[in-house]
């Protein structure tokens, strides 16, 4: 394409450009009608410190089960780990715990990210209820050693019982294989049909 200008300049009219005052204008505009970013909102929301889950969470109960998609189905049955705080649903397990433990979940709760320091008297009863609970089944060296000893006898009982197992497949296969062996005609003249009985 031929430039029609005669100086030779390039025409670069097509840029759009650039007008302070037009802007100025729509902003004030935008105030009077209430949408300018001097929005007054209200005391900020107070939230509680975050804190320790009361519940178990459910990663296995739909585990190596089969299920059916259908887009028209709703949230709480698609496949996937659903949230019904925050109304989603997460596709895996990893994603479903980093879910629960993330900023938009716990808010959902009203809860914080902040956690509750801890007093020192605070700190001394939970290892108090922790020695608590250790100490009826207190714990010996004996104790391990007879759990190791019980765990290898369990462990040759179950190699000797599948050692069993192989010679009785072995037998049945050898027993299997002489009756192959026998041609069913000369067996039926000599008045005998077979030698082992099939389960």
């Amino acid at each position: 394409m031929a430039n029609n200008n005669a100086g030779g300049s390039v025409d670069n009219t097509f840029r759009r450009k650039f007008d302070p005052e037009e802007y100025l204008e729509r902003a004030r505009e935008r105030e009077k009608q209430g949408r300018g970013k001097s929005k007054s909102k209200g005391p900020p929301v107070q939230r509680k410190p975050l804190k320790h889950r009361d519940y178990e969470v459910d990663l296995d109960s739909r585990l190596g089960k089969t299920q059916v998609v259908t887009p028209i189905a709703p949230l709480s049955q698609q496949a996937g780990y659903y949230c019904s705080v925050c109304e989603c649903v997460v596709k895996d397990s990893a994603n479903y715990l980093d879910h629960i433990n993330g900023k938009k979940h716990q808010r959902a709760l009203g809860m914080s990210m902040r956690v509750e320091r801890a007093s020192l008297q605070q700190v001394q009863e939970r290892f108090e209820k922790l020695k608590k609970r250790r100490e009826p089944g207190s714990f010996t060296e004996q104790d391990l050693d007879e759990r190791i000893l019980k765990q290898q006898e369990e462990e040759e009982e179950r190699k000797r019982q599948r050692r069993e197992r192989k010679k009785e497949k072995k037998k049945e296969k050898a027993a299997e294989e002489e009756e192959a062996d026998i041609d069913p005609d000369i067996a039926a003249m000599m008045g005998f049909g077979g030698f082992g009985s099939k389960k």
